[in-house]
């Protein structure tokens, strides 16, 4: 990171951003172009370890990339905001608070882990706890 001084380190700011966000962007591997596609996701902090559950459907280009190769990037954005430089167009600038990482990825088989990961998608993204529905 280019600017140190902005770098957010501190775990529960980060685990806030998170908290905010609502959409994912997950960076694959597509040779010869990286594959970057929006998602909505639930996660969970525990032991030291962030894990982001997403939702897809059961096959797709998604699904192939991350067979082929795991290894994937994250980014997400809040409080997105336009800095006014009047008329100075160089003078403009965004405020925004973001995180980014990298890690692997696992695709889920377990029915109950699967029930779990979308009770995190729902509350992050409705901030309501839900039942298991049958």
């Amino acid at each position: 990171m280019r600017r140190k001084e902005r770098e957010v380190t501190n775990r529960n700011e980060v685990l806030k951003i998170i908290e905010k966000t609502k959409v994912l962007h997950l960076g694959l591997f597509d040779d010869p172009y990286p594959y970057v596609v929006p998602l909505y996701y639930g996660y969970e902090y525990q032991n030291g370890l962030l894990m982001f559950y997403m939702h897809s459907a059961k096959e797709g280009h998604k699904l192939d990339l991350i067979r082929q190769n795991p290894r994937v990037c994250i980014t997400l954005e809040t409080d997105v905001a336009l800095i006014s430089g009047d008329e100075i167009p160089c003078m403009y600038g965004s405020s925004f608070a973001s995180v980014m990482g990298k890690g692997v990825t696992e695709l889920v088989k377990n029915p109950q882990e699967k029930i779990h990961g979308l009770s995190l998608l729902m509350l992050n993204q409705t901030g309501k706890k839900f039942g298991v529905v049958s």
